[in-house]
């Protein structure tokens, strides 16, 4: 049963007022009205310094209603590494908790035994810190052995005044397993909102392509190559003009899968290519998504993905397997299509609907719907045309996540001060 947390009137939501000096007959204008300044709500978020944490905050809001305070550094050797996230420890939170409003868990529990998270939750309750816990992953993506995440789903999702998810589909998972609805506040841009993107090298050929990167525990490298070299070929033998495109990075967790990857594009032959590269920085990532035509996710598992979300400001096109939430993130047509990981004709059915026109939404035929717009080529002034309506959403967005968030942080502080009122 959720853990709830007593009374810290300190941090009460105050409305702002005004007050006007009474005026006396020689006055010949009232005092100034002095406003109330509201202090702002200190998140200590884990992690502060992810991007997706970063893209919270709405960079036009003046009054800075919400701060995130600065990830502490486990090693300040190495000022880029947030993990093991430091703030998520009891007797770190016993340590600060002056310093802290409320403490907002996003990753990094995977770095931590189940009963240090317990401990996590009885300080918070005892220092009465509401606890707001965003559902990012009802799977790991950086582990193999999903036993010890769901034993911190167990303890976060029933400890948490408010819980957050990014899709209405996770959202009704997480209330069948445990009883409990969060709030849906959708992902967020990845990509700059104010930055103009790549739209990508104009060309004949549908070029179809996976990111491997560095083969983390949830990429199915070795299965999706194979079915994306099968699914290729067998569009091409439609006389279809199809390439695939393997993207890896040259420092990967598992060699030998790395090398069963390099045979298979290899003996595949010239219309399939394998690049293999540093870490890509973000505009090299962006220039190289946007060369395609269709983006492959190589999950085996997971529930949302940022990749997704990149996707779809630069445009792009997304395949995505039957795993997780990640086709509900941008279900509109033309934008995701679904496959089976271990079938390479569904994934030639899914390529075949991303690169064909298609209709204004799905109530509607694309063959007959005079309304139905093109495919989001690469090189194309449509995607150039996409891309900008997207910017414009998204700039929107920023605005709309930013409030959603701070409805759920001032529920959360009501919920705690209520318990002991």
């Amino acid at each position: 049963m959720p853990v709830r947390h007593g009374e810290r009137p300190d941090h009460a939501e105050e409305a702002p007022m005004t007050h006007d000096a009474p005026t006396s007959p020689s006055t010949t204008a009232p005092t100034p009205a002095t406003p109330v300044v509201v202090a702002p709500l200190r998140v200590a978020s884990v992690p502060a310094g992810h991007p997706y944490v970063r893209s919270l905050l709405d960079p036009l809001d003046a009054s800075r209603r919400v701060v995130h305070l600065a990830d502490p550094l486990p090693d300040p050797a190495e000022p880029s590494r947030w993990w093991p996230p430091v703030v998520l420890d009891a007797a770190w939170l016993r340590a600060h908790a002056p310093e802290v409003d409320l403490l907002h868990v996003h990753f990094g529990t995977e770095s931590y035994p189940t009963d240090h998270l317990v401990a996590v939750v009885e300080a918070l309750r005892d220092l009465r810190l509401p606890l707001v816990y965003t559902v990012h992953d009802l799977t790991n993506p950086q582990l193999v052995d999903q036993a010890p995440h769901l034993e911190h789903l167990d303890v976060l999702i029933p400890a948490a005044d408010e819980l957050i998810t990014l899709t209405d589909a996770a959202a009704d998972e997480i209330e069948a397993r445990w009883g409990r609805r969060p709030t849906v506040i959708a992902h967020p841009a990845i990509a700059d909102p104010d930055a103009e993107l790549p739209v990508g090298a104009p060309g004949a050929a549908i070029v179809v392509g996976v990111h491997l990167r560095d083969l983390r525990p949830n990429v199915a490298g070795v299965e999706t190559v194979r079915t994306l070299l099968a699914a290729v070929e067998a569009l091409r033998a439609t006389g279809a003009a199809v390439e695939a495109r393997v993207d890896l990075n040259e420092r990967v967790r598992d060699p030998e899968q790395a090398d069963r990857i390099r045979e298979l594009v290899r003996a595949a032959g010239p219309w399939a290519a394998l690049a293999e590269h540093p870490r890509l920085t973000d505009a090299e990532l962006e220039r190289s998504l946007a060369d395609l035509d269709v983006s492959v996710l190589p999950y085996r598992h997971g529930t949302h993905s940022g990749w997704v979300e990149l996707c779809w400001d630069l445009a792009v096109p997304v395949a995505a397997p039957r795993v997780g939430h990640t086709a509900a993130q941008h279900p509109e047509p033309g934008t995701t299509a679904s496959f089976d990981l271990d079938d390479p004709a569904s994934l030639a059915a899914a390529v075949i609907a991303l690169v064909s026109p298609h209709a204004v939404d799905e109530t509607a035929d694309a063959h007959d719907d005079p309304a139905r717009v093109p495919a989001s080529r690469r090189g194309t002034p449509h995607r150039a045309a996409l891309q900008q309506q997207r910017r414009s959403v998204r700039r929107r967005q920023r605005h709309d996540v930013a409030a959603a968030h701070l409805a759920v942080y001032e529920r959360a502080l009501a919920t705690v001060a209520a318990v002991t009122a």
